[in-house]
């Protein structure tokens, strides 16, 4: 069968063009199949049939890789090096090996800032998607174009004395030394190991009798990568980059064995690994080469050095989150295929157009692999690597650090990147308050308290992405979250401080319930409220749920919401402390201990326990709302109440910035904002939520009552009465006694107005009577009597109708 990939004249056997390695397609395959008996067939369906079907070894394919003429032998095209899927051994996935969140198998999360309390959050009642596209849905990022191969070779290839170091103890070499140039080549005075920065392969040269090579493109930390032309597959532009330099030709080979996995990844930011090719070098020793797609473009590192030369910044915050999240599932796909990426930083991140890639694979390792020697950069690599191998852990590590990187300048310690700066010293971080407790997480020093799998960081980095958008540009960046559900209600309604922890708790979200979950259906179907019947009705019906089927996680945690929604916090605490047995560290047990707290109006123990959360996820609304609205009661308390209140107004404005769904963010902001005499502040809030909104018109009669909450009846002025009297005007009230009341809010202020001697300028009516004594008292007169007419209760009637008979104006009847 010939290789049906355009331009390759290869044949396939065993399943794999024998010069591109490329396996054929479902189609081709299956006529092959037909014609020689099924063997292509076959091999095209199974996943590393060459080790596993010996029956098939003895048979030949033509490669399938475009421009290819090699033959497919023992899994792997001879000329290209492609093969289309993992072997077994090597697709151990990270769910397997314990590293997935949706299995809630391996747990980890975050420390607060504040407290250096630790919240896991690996076990959720529902798992993150990943997010792909470029910009995120939400971000403009600027196209970067093709560069041309030829455009890409250096002229003068030289490696700056300040980045030569030694490939063994990392100690400086080939540095100047008293007037005279460091030296290119040479021997290590400290363990006598020879390095080497001259490139090895010059222009012309010919690598495994197929790659010609261009020039250099780059150094890196395996030596010079190189541009060459693929002269067995239609020529096309090829990227070499060193692989292992050693005498030892059989280990050579075993490490191009090892790496041949890398030639399976098939994602679509992730660049392509053709072939392994090899190569005498000038010292007559072996040289393995790693044969890649060639990406024109310009690295993460690039792009910021561009930005730095321009404009002395860093890259703007949301442009550079959109580049991370890009990459979040690349990285996500090696893990799921038990592989560790190792040394992520802006150095390997190119952008070409509008798409990124991972652009160098020769760190790949299998995840908690520690037989393999493990590359990575200093100041982005874990520290604890060199004792655990690569994992999850070490992998979020480095992501956080590049996101740190690209953003903001951190001071170097020994040469390296230092720690990152604090709020106190970056006003970068001190702006993007969530940004830094995402970092901060990102990079603990403890690996299970960092975020548990890539998908987890994009959700939580896509939350943050959103807010530093809120805040860039006022423009509210609304989006679902995995964790919570939406807000319930509204509570602190109006211009009262909310002083019933049962109402905010039942007004806030609660964590989504995993449906996978062997107690997800019982719960679904009961109707109970009390924790008592709730429990009745769970141990009648718990036997035939959980028969065969895993504990339930999800019932504890419904029972322990129930206690406190009936507001009973002792209950609540017993709970807590009991699914802490089996749920330690849990988020959902956080969430609920600062609910537990806010009932005993233990208002600081409420708040580290909120504070907590919101470090672990920095992208969720929910703990923000809970932060703010514990500080702005331990404000009306007394207890460090200026802290306290500038608290609470920066984690209201935060939520109701990025999401106007949450209402209670809305007045908590203009209530905050009213009692520091910012009543304009207080009033444009107020206007924000939208006329669609259930508490629009709430919203609306409150923002008439901080515009009349003046202090000083001098600041009363015609434009301001008659502001709120169009207000009123505007609204639609649902009763005839609140109407009664706002209109009697702005007949009042007109008539404290007037009463100062003034004389409107405008004679139009207000609120439907004339802007004059008689006009104002005729209307105030009638409001008392309607809200008189409304009562039930016979002494409030009676002090109403007197309060109308002493507004009324005075007449000569």
């Amino acid at each position: 069968m010939n290789c049906t990939e355009p331009g390759c004249s290869g044949a396939i056997e065993d399943g794999y063009c024998t010069v591109c390695g490329t396996a054929p397609s479902a189609a081709s395959t299956g006529a092959a199949g037909a014609a020689t008996g099924g063997n292509a067939g076959n091999a095209a369906g199974s996943v590393g049939h060459a080790a596993a079907s010996p029956a098939a070894a003895g048979a030949s394919d033509q490669c399938a890789e475009p421009g290819c003429t090699g033959t497919i032998v023992d899994g792997y095209c001879d000329v290209c090096g492609s093969a289309p899927a993992p072997p077994s051994a090597l697709a151990t996935t990270a769910r397997e090996s314990g590293h997935a969140l949706s299995t809630g198998s391996t747990v980890s999360g975050g420390r607060s800032s504040r407290s250096g309390r630790s919240v896991r959050t690996g076990r959720s009642g529902a798992s993150g998607g990943s997010r792909g596209r470029l910009g995120a849905g939400m971000v403009t990022v600027p196209s970067v174009p093709r560069k041309d191969p030829a455009d890409a070779v250096l002229v003068d290839p030289e490696v700056p004395e300040n980045h030569r170091d030694c490939g063994k103890c990392g100690r400086p070499v080939g540095r100047s030394r008293n007037g005279q140039p460091g030296r290119a080549e040479g021997f290590c005075a400290h363990c006598g190991t020879r390095f080497s920065f001259t490139p090895k392969l010059s222009r012309t040269d010919v690598v495994g009798g197929q790659y010609e090579v261009l020039g250099p493109l780059a150094h890196g930390g395996l030596g010079w990568i190189y541009l060459a032309v693929d002269h067995k597959v239609d020529d096309r532009p090829v990227v070499l980059k060193g692989l292992l330099n050693t005498g030892d030709v059989d280990a050579m080979r075993a490490a191009v064995a090892e790496k041949r996995f890398l030639s399976q990844v098939d994602h679509p930011n992730i660049v392509r690994i053709y072939n392994f090719a090899e190569d005498t070098g000038p010292d007559g020793k072996p040289v393995g080469y790693i044969v890649m797609e060639y990406v024109g473009g310009k690295s993460l590192k690039q792009l910021l050095r561009e930005q730095r030369t321009a404009d002395q910044q860093y890259l703007p915050a949301a442009r550079a989150i959109a580049y991370i999240l890009e990459m979040l599932p690349a990285l996500e796909y090696l893990h799921d295929r038990g592989l560790a990426y190792c040394d992520f930083k802006p150095d390997n991140v190119m952008q070409t157009e509008e798409q990124l890639k991972l652009i160098d694979l020769g760190a790949v390792v299998g995840l908690h692999d520690q037989t393999e020697t493990i590359y990575g950069t200093p100041g982005y690599q874990a520290k604890e690597i060199a004792q655990t191998g690569p994992t999850i852990a070490s992998e979020v590590y480095t992501v956080g650090r590049t996101l740190a990187a690209l953003i903001m300048r951190i001071p170097p310690v020994n040469h390296e990147l230092g720690p990152l700066p604090g709020p106190e010293a970056e006003p970068l971080m001190a702006r993007y308050e969530s940004l830094y407790r995402f970092l901060m997480r990102a990079t603990d020093s403890e690996p299970e308290s960092r975020f548990t799998s890539m998908s987890e960081m994009a959700d939580q980095l896509t939350g943050t992405l959103r807010e530093v958008l809120a805040l860039d540009d006022g423009r509210p960046r609304p989006g679902l979250s995995t964790r919570f559900g939406p807000p319930r209600g509204t509570f602190g309604i109006g211009v009262q401080v909310p002083d019933d922890p049962r109402a905010i708790i039942a007004a806030l979200p609660v964590p989504l319930v995993d449906p996978s979950d062997s107690g997800a259906a019982l719960l679904a179907s009961t109707n109970a409220v009390t924790p008592e019947d709730l429990e009745r009705e769970i141990t009648a019906g718990l036997q035939s749920v959980v028969t065969g089927h895993e504990e339930s996680v999800e019932i504890p945690l419904r029972l322990i919401r129930a206690a406190l929604e009936f507001g009973d916090p002792e209950d609540a605490l017993r709970r807590l402390d009991k699914a802490g047995e089996t749920l330690s560290g849990d988020w959902r047990l956080t969430w609920f201990a600062g609910q537990a707290r806010l009932l005993k109006r233990d208002w600081p123990s409420a708040a580290a326990e909120f504070d907590a959360l919101y470090s672990a996820l920095p992208g969720e609304a929910a703990p923000k709302l809970a932060l703010a609205t514990t500080a702005e009661l331990m404000a009306a308390d007394g207890r460090d109440p200026e802290a306290a209140r500038e608290r609470a107004v920066r984690y209201y404005d935060l939520v109701w910035r990025t999401d106007r769904s949450f209402t209670s963010a809305a007045f908590g902001a203009a209530r905050l904002r009213r009692a520091a005499r910012d009543r304009s502040g207080a009033v444009a809030v107020l206007d924000q939520v939208d006329a669609a909104s259930a508490m629009y018109t709430e919203a609306g009669v409150t923002a008439v009552e901080t515009l009349l909450a003046v202090g000083d009846p001098a600041e009363l002025t015609e434009q301001l009465v008659r502001d709120a009297g169009r207000r009123i005007d505007s609204l639609t009230l649902d009763s005839k006694r609140r109407a009664a009341q706002a209109r009697l809010r702005v007949l009042d202020a007109a008539l404290r107005w007037l009463c100062l001697g003034r004389v409107p300028t405008d004679h139009s009516p207000l609120l439907g009577v004339a802007f004059d004594q008689q006009g104002v008292r005729t209307g105030l007169e009638r409001c008392y009597r309607d809200l008189a007419h409304e009562t039930d209760d016979m002494w409030e009637r009676i002090a109403l109708v007197e309060q109308a008979n002493a507004v009324r104006p005075r007449t000569l009847l």
